[in-house]
Formats: C-alpha cells, structure tokens, sequence
C-alpha cells in the first residue's frame, strides 16, 4: 500500500491561491470542542477502510476512537486519499489543509516515526508510535515458501505496483524474477491474486498479510524464513500533529502508553487477526 509504495498536485492551481496557514487544535481546544477530528487512509485494510455498509473500520479507527474516548471527547474520523508522499498527506492534512476543499485533521495516524523524516517535516510533531512494520511473504499452499527468491522463478509472483516488495521481486537477484511479477495497485490486491489461486507468491506488509489470513488462511502460508537482501528492516508506525500542537501529541503518547499496558490496543490488533509488534522508538 500507500506507505510501503511510497518515498520518505503542485501546478496552476498552486499559483492561484496561497492558502492561509491551518489553526492548529491543541489539547484545550480540543477538549472544549468535545470532537478529535482524526486522519486516516483511504481503502488501507487492516488500518482503515469502508466495509460494504460505508462504515469505516480499521486499526486505526479503533485506535483514534480508543483515544478519543480517554480524552473525554467524541471521535470524528475522516478517511483521505494518499498523495504522492507522506510529506504531502502531512501538508494536506495536519498543518496547511487541502488546496481545494476540506480541513485539517487534530491528528494523523500511521505516520513513519524517523528522526530524518520528522526533521525534514517541522510542520508536524510525530510520535506516539504504537506498531512495527515490516515486510511478509506468503504463498499459496502448493508452493514451497521457505526456498532462495531465485528458486521462485517461474512462479506467479504478485506485489503492489511501484513499492518496496516490487522492487525486491522485479529487480532484486539480477531481475531473474522481473517478468513473473503481476503489479497490482495495492498490497491486499496482491494478496488477493494469492488466495484466488491467481497467484503463487506475494510479498507485502506483515499487517496486511496476517489480516488476510484471518478470511483465506486456509489458502495462504507464510514463509517463516528471512528473505535475503531486503532493503527494508522495518518502520515504527504513529501519529502526527501540527507543530504547535504539541501538548496533544504529547498527551496521546502517554494514552497510547496506557493502552498497550492494559491490553487494549493487543485487543484492538487481535480483532483484525494482526500480532502486535512493539515499536522500536517507543
């Protein structure tokens, strides 16, 4: 998806208008409007996206909706679209706002919590990282798993189009694997080839394809074994808010604190078939 495609609409329509910096919502404010207005991506299972009713769900809905709760307030959960980079989402949707159309958010979720990606956005306060991402591979039943990436040749491979697992498919190895790679235009989509017996390997994050389980594990096995020569150790997962927004953000660090130590957001992830992985910067 979204995060694991994605790099750490300028045009005329930039050039028409400056927009006026966003207010920023701080904990006081937020409290005396009774609403934490949350940020969350569109169509991204199992973190945020519409069940066939149009209601939101997701990991991050929960979680938004856990913290909200704690803060005395109400959650309003919005869902957007990604742009072309987080820079970009952050700009849209923490500290400036939309060029046409909409507001900003209190807070953003799922985040990359980097010290280089927090100093080159100084817009935003990020923290509060409540998950470690990383990358998984699974693979249809009659398909030997555990083998050297070369050995797959051959095989039907699908991984989302333009993103780290493509990478290490299309042009890792010498490219041997190149054309047995079908891009599809997002993780989920990729797995899906996989339990629709399209495919016979995918690669994708570790969340989407324990989701995935939780509806087609008896068409799905995961490699166990570490996959050679990946270019991505992994990436903690939190929250954003503008910059002068701090004591918010600072306040939903120590409410994620709570949640992990009571054994909510254990819960919260186990709904969703995703085993929690502690955060490396928490």
């Amino acid at each position: 998806m979204v995060l694991a495609r994605r790099a750490f609409i300028g045009g005329a329509l930039a050039a028409l208008a400056l927009p006026r910096p966003a207010l920023a919502a701080s904990l006081d404010k937020v409290k005396a409007n009774g609403v934490l207005r949350v940020a969350v991506y569109r169509d991204f299972a199992p973190w945020s996206w519409r069940d066939a009713a149009g209601k939101l769900r997701g990991i991050d809905v929960e979680l938004a909706e856990a913290i909200a709760r704690r803060l005395g307030v109400r959650s309003e959960v919005v869902d957007f679209m990604a742009d072309e980079s987080v820079d970009d989402d952050l700009r849209n949707m923490v500290w400036r706002g939309p060029l046409i159309g909409g507001q900003v958010a209190d807070v953003m979720f799922h985040v990359p919590v980097d010290p280089r990606f927090s100093r080159q956005n100084d817009r935003v306060a990020i923290g509060a990282a409540y998950y470690r991402e990383s990358f998984s591979m699974a693979c249809a039943l009659d398909t030997d798993c555990e083998v050297a990436p070369p050995q797959l040749k051959g095989k039907r491979l699908a991984a989302e189009l333009d993103s780290i697992p493509d990478f290490y498919l299309s042009g890792g190895f010498g490219g041997v694997l190149r054309g047995d790679v079908a891009h599809l235009l997002s993780g989920s989509a990729a797995i899906d080839q996989v339990a629709q017996g399209k495919a016979d390997v995918v690669l994708a994050t570790r969340a989407q394809v324990e989701h995935a389980r939780t509806t087609a594990g008896d068409r799905l096995k995961l490699r166990r074994g570490p996959l050679p020569a990946l270019p991505s150790p992994g990436w903690d997962v939190g929250i954003a808010v503008k910059d002068d927004s701090r004591d918010l953000g600072d306040t939903i660090e120590a409410l994620m604190g709570e949640l992990r130590g009571d054994g909510t957001l254990a819960a919260i992830f186990g709904r969703y078939g995703v085993t929690p992985a502690a955060p490396l910067s928490a």
